[in-house]
């Protein structure tokens, strides 16, 4: 990996030096290399000399705020870490704790020893082992740990901070899982290839044993700290895997013994309020809990039978993400106008479509957290209630009472709503209700599961609502999707990209304006993956006098978008290659997202 910031004026040599680094030698080289110049080094020998400090050179150098001598800027500790690599002429790494195989780290050596020599392994295959140091020039450790593990040994420069951070958090959580292993053996749930094996200790593993414990609290904070929006915990046959989505995307983050897994499917579910002996049926349940920050988190819990048992998955809503302004959504200007003159209008429906997974609630949640003063009664019926907002009146469907979404709207329309939003409209009778409520003087949010905003229209006349009732309450329809955002650190422009190929992929429109196509790269901020965090694309129609002539007993789908597109509807496709445009997603993203221009 190379370097963050340019701070090396000419090439360096590696130093040829034994033993533990010492800050002043570290500002001798600085200086030697013109890293830093010989006034900002005497400042710096000054400083430190003023006190003695048992930190660590390269973390004491970062506090004391060096200045580089080309930026003028302090060097940050990751800065002087790759400085420190070029130096003692190893490769730098910037630990990613989902790439390490945190279950091989204690095979290697114990934590008693990885802390004593200030190193980490953080990559083993059935060559070498890659250990993480902070003390390059201390090796006297590398031909014990070859002979133990049977391997050779490769070092890398890497952070102090990390290392000592990721050695006591790697290490815990392997202590804590062979502690639960140890305690269930190798127990494992109901199979649909259930293996009969003889002399096979038959102990469950207690879902309130310390180390199950242990790694469901490291399991929430790591998700936490990554960024993810979904924790799945899934049986295979021989283990338990579990992976985190971020940015859309799966990464693999640990693997370990199917005891262990069902333990921690039964201590989640036992937090979430659900049935833990029941392993046959789907459920849903819920968690709020605290981030590192402080902030609550609200996770939804759903679990499933499969094939090699019980599959767990937790959407987190983080407060961060589930409420956002117009902006922060990805709405344009000319969309966010019409949305928030619809969202004005004193009574009507407003549908939200899209697939799953598409942003659809933190949407609706956006935009009634703005609508719900204390002037105006917000009330909810949801399946289930995605996350607790202490501004709305929510109301959780239950079935298995016979209280459906119709029997929560018939309820609510008794309450004195003036904002009702219905989780989703799946049948007649919830379709009907809702047209009741919009009728009587309420306007009603709901979501429909649809490809386009066109296509509601003919959803709802499929699932019997009348033409005539479609054009006394529909206001409008927002069709959304999600595409991955480029990350800022590592973008570069793409000299290949033609405004071309964007013109002839939204044929027949035009783009008006500049264009800057940026192409993904990949840093240690985005994992490699060239994108950091999503946003919405979004094509929102409005039901104007013109559209309500096209809705009668067979509308056609093109006459409908015709006409949307006429009264300033945008398709999803061109709203995608606007963000292409400005330089804040791909192509290949917003081809993959959006469905093709008719």
């Amino acid at each position: 990996m190379s370097l963050i910031e340019p701070t090396l004026t000419r090439p360096i040599e590696s130093a040829a030096y034994q033993g533990p680094l010492d800050w002043r030698m570290l500002v001798q080289w600085l200086q030697d290399d013109g890293v830093i110049t010989a006034q900002e080094a005497e400042r710096t020998v000054a400083r430190c000399s003023a006190a003695e400090s048992v930190q660590l050179p390269l973390v004491r150098l970062a506090n004391v705020g060096v200045q580089g001598a080309q930026s003028g800027r302090p060097l940050d500790i990751e800065t002087l870490t790759q400085y420190l690599a070029r130096r003692s002429g190893l490769a730098y790494l910037r630990i990613d704790p989902l790439r390490v195989d945190v279950g091989r780290v204690g095979e290697v050596m114990s934590a008693s020893y990885a802390e004593r020599h200030k190193v980490l392994p953080v990559q083993v295959t059935s060559k070498e082992v890659v250990i993480a140091t902070a003390e390059p020039f201390i090796t006297d450790w590398v031909g014990e740990v070859e002979r133990q593990a049977r391997r050779s040994v490769r070092c890398v420069v890497a952070n102090p901070l990390d290392i000592k951070r990721f050695t006591a958090e790697f290490f815990a959580l392997a202590k804590s899982v062979r502690a639960a292993e140890k305690a269930g053996g190798a127990a494992s749930a109901a199979s649909f290839e259930q293996l009969v094996e003889l002399g096979k200790t038959n102990k469950q593993l207690d879902a309130n044993d310390q180390g199950v414990v242990k790694v469901v609290d490291w399991l929430w904070q790591y998700a936490f700290d990554q960024r993810a929006s979904d924790i799945h915990l899934e049986p295979r046959r021989e283990q338990g895997v579990i992976r985190f989505r971020i940015d859309g995307v799966l990464h693999p983050v640990y693997q370990m013994p199917m005891g262990v897994h069902n333990a921690i499917i039964s201590r989640i579910k036992l937090l979430g309020r659900m049935d833990v002996v029941e392993k046959r049926r789907p459920q849903d349940g819920r968690i709020k809990t605290r981030n590192p920050r402080g902030d609550e988190v609200e996770m939804r819990l759903s679990t499933l039978p499969t094939a090699f048992g019980e599959k767990l998955v937790m959407r987190i809503f983080d407060p961060d993400n589930a409420v956002k302004d117009l902006d922060a959504l990805g709405f344009t200007p000319h969309d966010a106008q019409r949305w928030e003159q619809l969202v004005k209008r004193p009574h009507g429906i407003i549908l939200v479509t899209g697939p799953t997974g598409s942003g659809k609630t933190t949407t609706l949640y956006s935009t009634l957290k703005r609508v719900a003063t204390e002037e105006v009664n917000v009330s909810t019926v949801e399946d289930p209630i995605e996350m607790i907002e202490p501004s709305f009146n929510q109301t959780q469907v239950q079935p298995q009472l016979d209280f459906t979404f119709a029997e929560g709207l018939r309820a609510l329309m008794r309450q004195d709503p003036d904002v009702i939003m219905v989780g989703e409209i799946r049948d007649l009778q919830t379709a009907d209700m809702a047209v009741q409520a919009a009728l009587t003087g309420h306007l009603v949010f709901s979501t429909l599961h649809t490809n386009d905003t066109p296509s509601a229209v003919t959803r709802l006349m499929e699932l019997g609502v009348p033409p005539y009732l479609i054009n006394a309450t529909l206001l409008g329809v927002l069709a959304q999707r999600l595409v991955r955002t480029l990350c800022r650190q590592c973008r570069q422009l793409d000299e290949a990209a033609s405004p071309e190929a964007l013109a002839e992929l939204i044929r027949p429109w035009k783009l008006n304006g500049g264009y800057r196509a940026y192409r993904h790269v990949g840093c240690v901020d985005c994992r490699m993956t060239g994108f950091r965090g999503r946003m919405g694309l979004y094509e929102l129609l409005t039901v104007s006098e013109a559209l309500k002539n096209q809705i009668h007993q067979s509308p056609s789908i093109d006459a409908l978008r015709r006409q949307a597109v006429q009264d300033g509807m945008r398709p999803l496709r061109l709203a995608g290659a606007l963000r292409v445009a400005e330089g804040l997603t791909t192509l290949d993203e917003v081809i993959a997202a959006t469905p093709p221009l008719d």
